[in-house]
């Protein structure tokens, strides 16, 4: 029979529960496409590296579906008790490891492990004999080295010079060998005349690359390679120094004082050098043959303890969308602008990660965060509160999942709509942004003529304490100025009438309401302004998506993983006050109410009361 998987349903879409060892271990049976993700990267999550190494079977820094899978048929086929898998454990009981083919090897090593008595073996315990194998067998192997060293410890230099010259020495011989079997190689082996006339129109120096490439010496049948340290002793220049090594480095100490190296004695200096060489050979890397079942042992280990939190958080968005844990995926928590934003991913290229997450219609926050001289990058979603503070500069507290806190600075922001109060609320601010602008730059205006006319008011008088005559302005050019002022105050005598105009309408509109029509009305106009904005950011709200933040960091997300408003609401934390807290709500330096206030409510009190008695 099948196996009845049960669903659960997050973020608009259907996932699988995860429960037991039995529903981990029919996954295979599980159509792919109801699978939330279908890879997930090795690196800028959390969750431990050295499982996702494990399972990550081909090393290309990305865990797929095949290999999830895959480790839970290794795991299934080496348990004998399979419900360890959903019991949360550290490691696996004794008791749960099959004593047959597959399981043995590691029951064994198991059972060697120090300590009397021992019923389950930790990821701590395994990981340690695991290192403790390859420490004794690194030990063992340096241990054996005392027999493979001729010259003691001299005779690591004496393989040095052998092998930086091996290739050369073995070349020479081979030459002379052929030199032997037909007269006629001799000179044909040896240097040419065209490789040596090539030579004379360079500048030439004993490491030039031509003449390292010429033969070790002079070819001939039965030649020697001379010892000798007079620098005209017949050896090509390019090999001099290294030659001098070999000398007193191998030869001497191996076979005595020679001056010329023959082919056997060649031999016989390898041979003596061979024992070492093998010996370097089999140094142990990485984990021993002998370890290998201690190996196998630390990864069953940590697939009990691991595989099904990470189907969780693979297979389905289980402490994600339940909010019961966070997600692998979610890093730290962003602390900024009186909030705390927890879907926080890692990130290594802001632009890059951008271009793409900017899809998922979620305001995105990109900081580069530094701690001690580490540096990290990461981008924090912002889904409650308004984005009117949010600006690249400002700075905030990052808390890793350690617990560690790193100083964050904003870099880049991808605005989107974070909450219907905030587009309720959008119109008024863009109008009261506008006027503002718009007040400032007349000031700005007016402050510079009355500053030009001041700088020209400050010259004619210079001019006059020097005796010169100031020249007045023609008498035209003053009526053009009294008339494009004239104009100015003209058009905002006019601006201001149309104000006055709209908001007369609007008030005896309302006065000709009845009183409990009046708040119904101001209501109905405040939604007519804001209702746009509103529609507009409900509808990108709704369908905000987490998928393409995680696509840009490799993920390979198979579902509309939607947030909805209610569940991003609670994704971003707002300051509230704790309970039960005091609060005096008297500020000592707020700012005086100005009578202007009152004046301007009695003059709206008395125009709506005589609209009211004329109309």
């Amino acid at each position: 029979m099948p196996h009845a998987f049960k669903f659960f349903r997050a973020g608009g879409f259907d996932q699988v529960r995860i429960d037991t060892a039995a529903d981990l271990l029919a996954l295979k049976e599980l159509d792919q496409k109801l699978w939330v993700a279908l890879s997930c990267p090795v690196k800028g999550i959390e969750f431990d590296p050295q499982t996702l190494a494990l399972i990550d079977s081909d090393n290309d820094g990305h865990v797929r579906a095949p290999e999830l899978l895959a480790a839970i048929d290794w795991v299934a086929a080496r348990l004998a008790d399979p419900g360890v898998l959903a019991q949360q454990l550290d490691g696996v009981p004794l008791a749960a490891i099959k004593d047959d083919e597959a399981g043995a090897p590691l029951l064994a090593a198991a059972r060697g492990l120090p300590g009397d008595g021992q019923t389950l073996v930790t990821v701590a315990t395994a990981s340690a004999a695991e290192a403790d194998c390859a420490a004794r067998a690194l030990a063992a192997w340096e241990a054996s080295g005392n027999a493979a060293k001729p010259l003691g410890e001299a005779t690591e230099t004496a393989c040095a010079a052998v092998a930086a010259v091996k290739e050369k020495l073995d070349d020479f011989f081979v030459r002379c060998r052929l030199a032997a079997f037909d007269v006629r190689a001799g000179d044909a082996l040896n240097a040419s005349d065209d490789a040596l006339k090539s030579l004379g129109a360079a500048a030439l120096s004993a490491a030039h690359a031509d003449i390292a490439a010429l033969p070790l010496a002079r070819v001939g049948a039965g030649a020697t390679v001379p010892l000798s340290a007079d620098i005209n002793s017949g050896i090509n220049p390019a090999w001099t120094a290294r030659i001098a090594i070999l000398r007193e480095a191998a030869v001497v100490p191996l076979l005595g004082a020679r001056t010329a190296l023959t082919e056997s004695d060649w031999l016989a200096v390898q041979d003596q050098l061979a024992v070492f060489v093998a010996w370097q050979a089999s140094k142990p890397a990485g984990v021993p043959p002998e370890a290998q079942a201690v190996r196998d042992l630390e990864r069953l280990a940590r697939y009990v303890r691991d595989l099904l939190p990470l189907a969780n958080n693979f297979v389905a968005f289980r402490d994600f969308y339940t909010r019961q844990g966070k997600a692998t995926f979610q890093i730290g928590t962003l602390y900024l602008d009186g909030r705390s934003a927890e879907l926080c991913v890692a990130v290594n290229d802001a632009a890059k990660h951008a271009a793409l997450a900017g899809l998922s219609r979620i305001c995105l926050v990109y900081c580069d965060c530094v701690r001690n001289g580490e540096k990290l990058s990461i981008a924090a979603a912002f889904t409650a509160g308004d984005s009117d503070q949010l600006m690249a500069g400002r700075n905030g507290v990052f808390y890793d999942r350690q617990g560690r806190d790193w100083n964050a600075t904003i870099t880049k922001l991808v605005e989107h709509p974070i909450s219907l109060r905030q587009a309720f609320w959008s119109p008024y601010k863009r109008l009261m942004r506008m006027i503002g602008e718009q007040l400032q730059k007349i000031a700005a205006s007016k402050a510079a003529a009355i500053e030009g006319k001041l700088g020209e008011a400050a010259v004619g008088v210079g001019k006059k304490v020097e005796g010169s005559p100031a020249v007045a302005k023609p008498a035209a050019q003053q009526a053009f100025d009294v008339g494009k002022f004239a104009g100015i105050f003209a058009a905002i005598g006019l601006a201001v009438g149309a104000i006055g105009t709209v908001l007369a309408g609007v008030m005896t509109g309302l006065l000709a309401l009845k009183w409990w029509q009046m708040p119904l009305a101001i209501v109905g106009l405040m939604l007519l302004i804001s209702a746009p904005a509103m529609v507009l950011a409900w509808f990108k709200l709704r369908s905000r998506n987490l998928g393409p933040i995680l696509d840009a960091n490799g993920w390979a997300v198979n579902a509309r993983a939607r947030i909805n408003i209610p569940f991003g609401t609670s994704l971003t934390q707002l300051a509230q006050l704790p309970e039960g807290a005091e609060r005096a709500l008297t500020d000592p330096y707020a700012e005086k109410e100005q009578p202007w206030k009152t004046y301007l409510f009695i003059v709206l009190m008395i125009f709506a009361a005589a609209a009211w008695w004329t109309r």
